[in-house]
């Protein structure tokens, strides 16, 4: 008689176990397993929202300044990638110093 499931086993050997790797858990470890799941933190997805917003106004501000003819195009097609390698090495290095004070490798000891 298996105690979690409620059902009787056709062998009394025969036991289910969780396969995981090379190693195998019977089933009362089953419940008292962390399960760790990866995921964006959600401020790192509003920062590149933002950013994101950011490239796009910066581009519209590009385009309408074509349109009004205050720009030529080729000042207009170099404007345009400034506008997308400044935005994404913002991006970038904000989202570093975003991530090193995440989780901090080295704890300072305070003297008193």
């Amino acid at each position: 008689y298996d105690k979690i499931t409620g059902q009787t086993s056709p062998h009394p050997s025969s036991h289910s176990t969780l396969t995981h790797g090379a190693s195998t858990l019977p089933p009362a470890f089953i419940s008292s397993k962390i399960i760790i799941t990866m995921s964006i933190p959600s401020q790192i997805a509003t920062g590149t929202f933002l950013y994101l917003i950011l490239g796009v106004v910066l581009l519209g501000l590009v385009f309408a300044s074509r349109l009004t003819g205050r720009v030529t195009k080729d000042n207009a097609d170099i404007a345009n990638v400034v506008v997308v390698i400044a935005t994404i090495s913002t991006w970038l290095f904000w989202c570093c110093a975003w991530m090193h004070q995440w989780h901090p490798l080295i704890k300072p000891i305070y003297e008193e």
